[in-house]
């Protein structure tokens, strides 16, 4: 089914590579529907606790294919996706986190971007919709909005706000200045950069980590309170914090988690 895409579920990860490496893995439409289907089979599937996002090659994503991009304004018409490709991944009453490209954020367990090479244009709020990135050292980003013509696009706006603070967000924005994944790092809107070769078996090993530790359904519910509570005040999230936990205690997870600790063994927690 996929032609854009390269899906593999390896207990407990599920790994999509866009493959589109003689383009830099540029962006179509078919690439998103994909995804977004790839995405919710991940979801779905109890044997993946975790899901990495990637690319073929030595790109991530150069943004969106202006040479498809410029045939639709040419007035030719694009690709008829197959209808076999729907999906709606997340869960649905996350509303706000549930756009076009951000609805990664919305997903039950962890999506976590291995930017292996450069990011451009929407790919950046592609990338900010995962819940971590991690970096080659050989990565390199660039919003390029403003040298196109274009505005902030897909949400990147509240989104790399949120992650590295106006004064940065607007300097990238502003600029369209490409920058290394050193300074990534420094600013913040990748939470650690890896020599080249060590960026996927990290990743993988961190994924696996979190598998092999963590409640799956602990994960689920802090993920959506970090995103839900980028909307409230403290207040109202420390009290639904309070429920939340109060709720935690009631089931199999907890008691499984403080045995395991006492015991000094693994714990066997539900999947999702």
């Amino acid at each position: 089914m996929y032609e854009e895409i390269l899906y593999e579920v390896e207990d407990p990860i599920a790994t999509l590579t866009l493959k589109r490496p003689e383009v830099l893995n540029a962006w179509t439409d078919r690439m998103g529907a994909e995804v977004k289907h790839a995405l919710a089979q991940a979801e779905e599937d109890p044997g993946v606790v975790a899901i990495v996002l990637t690319g073929a090659g030595r790109g991530f994503c150069s943004g969106a294919d202006l040479k498809r991009l410029q045939a639709v304004g040419a007035g030719k018409r694009g690709r008829d996706l197959p209808p076999d490709l729907g999906a709606d991944p997340g869960d649905p009453t996350m509303e706000d986190f549930r756009g076009t490209y951000t609805f990664p954020m919305s997903i039950r367990k962890p999506v976590i971007a291995a930017i292996n090479g450069p990011v451009a244009g929407m790919a950046v709020p592609i990338a900010l919709a995962c819940d971590l990135r991690f970096a080659s050292d050989r990565a390199r980003f660039t919003t390029a909005f403003s040298q196109r013509g274009l505005i902030a696009e897909w949400g990147v706006s509240w989104l790399l706000t949120r992650v590295v603070g106006p004064a940065h967000a607007l300097d990238i924005l502003l600029s369209s200045r490409n920058f290394d994944a050193a300074e990534a790092e420094r600013i913040g809107l990748v939470n650690r950069v890896l020599p080249h070769d060590e960026l996927l078996p990290f990743v993988r090993e961190y994924a696996s980590e979190l598998a092999t530790h963590c409640s799956p359904t602990s994960l689920a519910v802090m993920k959506r309170q970090v995103y839900e509570h980028l909307h409230e005040r403290l207040g109202p999230a420390e009290k639904e914090s309070v429920q939340l936990m109060l709720e935690s205690f009631r089931r199999p997870d907890f008691r499984e988690g403080v045995n395991a600790f006492l015991e000094k063994r693994r714990p066997k927690f539900e999947r999702l």
